[in-house]
């Protein structure tokens, strides 16, 4: 069978035939909040929790709580929806995080800024409110005056431009700051078209950088880095391949081709052109951005409190 590659968890699980029913091993649950009533504005929220190494083979993805946050439309959201939808989405961090405002928190930014579908990372660190430096200037007391949490962030750019992995630099990094948290944020790859730009994944099982283009490098998480490691992914991308297999199927069934017939074709087509193409969408760089800021205004709020 053709396999459709993605990073989200609930792409993965959505695959099993078996999907309306319990996989053992692996637990779905699926919430919905509504963030504006009279436009009937929600975010589809679903926990995807691989629970031991048998259900970690199944899913082909770490041990760990996966947190798959549908938002739709980014762009064409009231200011006022984008401050819940961000609440809900600190919420969310924080289940896997704990309280952020009472921890040292490190973000990372990972990818390519002049790389637009990769630049996701690099635009969440801009947005940031940073404040580490206001405890080296006027002692933690002062973070306690102006109601935030304390915060350092780093845009470590790709292995072609550092000639570093950037596991790497973070691990040096964490030693030298000494956070509780590293936040690691980076652009993902998904199996739907529908999911591109308007989903938003948050895990506690770490991240590999490049994933989006299946350019594995050196896995950041706990175990690397030394520390708690969260991770928060965006899908910027689709695979070509992905999106023409997907047509001819649909092609296929209209013309009651059955299930084994159709894989049995796409098989035998042999290696595309395309094999190694991935798609994004014309509007990328006003999603990735409106994304970026909505991901940073999420940490945001979770750093903030009443004085």
């Amino acid at each position: 069978m053709f396999e459709r590659r993605t990073d989200l968890a609930l792409e993965a699980r959505e695959s099993f035939p078996e999907n309306d029913v319990e996989i053992s091993d692996v637990s779905l649950d699926k919430d919905t909040v509504i963030i504006n009533d009279n436009n009937n504005i929600k975010l589809d929220i679903s926990t995807v929790k691989i629970m031991n190494e048998a259900g970690a083979k199944k899913m082909n993805k770490p041990q760990g709580s996966y947190i798959t946050i549908e938002s739709g439309d980014i762009s064409s959201l009231p200011d006022e929806c984008m401050e819940k939808a961000a609440s809900e989405i600190g919420k969310r961090i924080e289940e896997l995080a704990g309280t952020l405002r009472e921890k040292k928190i490190m973000v990372a930014g990972l990818g390519n800024r002049y790389v637009t579908a990769d630049s996701l990372g690099p635009i969440v660190v801009d947005n940031l409110n940073i404040t580490r430096h206001f405890v080296k200037e006027y002692g933690v007391e002062f973070l306690g005056k102006i109601g935030m949490g304390e915060v350092c962030a780093i845009s470590p750019g790709v292995m072609a431009q550092t000639g570093m992995e950037a596991a790497e630099i973070l691990e040096s990094i964490v030693a030298e700051v000494k956070p509780d948290v590293l936040i690691v944020i980076d652009a993902l790859a998904a199996r739907s078209v529908k999911r591109v730009t308007s989903t938003i994944q948050i895990t506690d099982t770490g991240i590999n950088p490049g994933s989006g283009v299946g350019n594995h490098r050196v896995g950041i998480n706990e175990d690397s880095i030394g520390v708690k490691v969260i991770a928060i992914g965006v899908p910027t991308v689709v695979e070509a391949e992905v999106i023409v297999s997907d047509r001819i199927e649909e092609f296929m069934k209209k013309q009651n081709f059955n299930d084994d017939e159709i894989q049995s074709f796409i098989m035998n087509m042999g290696q595309p052109e395309i094999n190694n193409m991935y798609v994004t969408p014309k509007n990328i760089d006003e999603t990735v951005k409106d994304m970026g800021e909505l991901v940073a205004m999420s940490i945001n709020g979770c750093m903030q409190y009443d004085i």
